[in-house]
């Protein structure tokens, strides 16, 4: 009988591999998304609605992939992650045919909450998995950014482009959970 728990082993190295391809392509879908964003810089109408719900149908697969793979405690929360993310895709749809502030409120809203949920699975990770802690980081200020989108939407003349500077965070952040997966990976 062993008197070792499983909170002192430290993770096998192989722990979260399987992450990497899948922050690869969160990085460069954020990219690319967010470069789009940048440059016709959306107002409102079915153009902008169709791409302003490609990001969350976006990680919506990604985070679907994420949960096959996943164990069961993260599991739940990442099905109600995609889940989210399906329901934020209409809701943007919908939003980008009427204002603005109604699409960075719906923007904010999913960004919290998201966020809330991204924190949460990544903190239940960090024991078994390596590289987790930049998607502690990126939930917590996911949730900030997300409360700055409600409130920026009040402003005297909101715009749309702050969106691709969040999307462009998400990248960063999983690059670093990328290169800090790979290089514990070595260790």
């Amino acid at each position: 009988m062993s008197t070792t728990t499983s909170a002192t082993v430290a993770p096998p190295a192989s722990a979260g591999r399987e992450q990497v391809p899948l922050l690869l392509a969160r990085a460069l879908v954020a990219v690319a998304w967010a470069l789009v964003v940048w440059l016709v810089a959306p107002g409102v109408g079915w153009g902008a609605a169709i791409l302003l719900a490609l990001y969350p149908v976006a990680d919506l697969v990604l985070v679907g992939l994420d949960a096959r793979r996943s164990g069961a405690t993260a599991r739940i929360g990442l099905v109600a992650n995609a889940a989210l993310s399906a329901l934020a895709a209409v809701a943007l749809v919908v939003a980008a045919t009427q204002d603005v502030p109604s699409v960075l409120r719906v923007w904010g809203v999913w960004a919290v909450v998201a966020g809330l949920g991204q924190f949460v699975v990544a903190l239940s990770r960090r024991r078994v998995r390596r590289g987790q802690w930049p998607l502690v980081a990126s939930g917590g200020l996911s949730c900030v950014v997300g409360i700055g989108f409600v409130v920026m939407a009040a402003g005297p003349a909101p715009v749309l482009t702050p969106l691709a500077g969040y999307a462009l965070a998400g990248a960063v952040f999983a690059l670093v959970g990328l290169v800090r997966l790979r290089s514990s990976s070595r260790a």
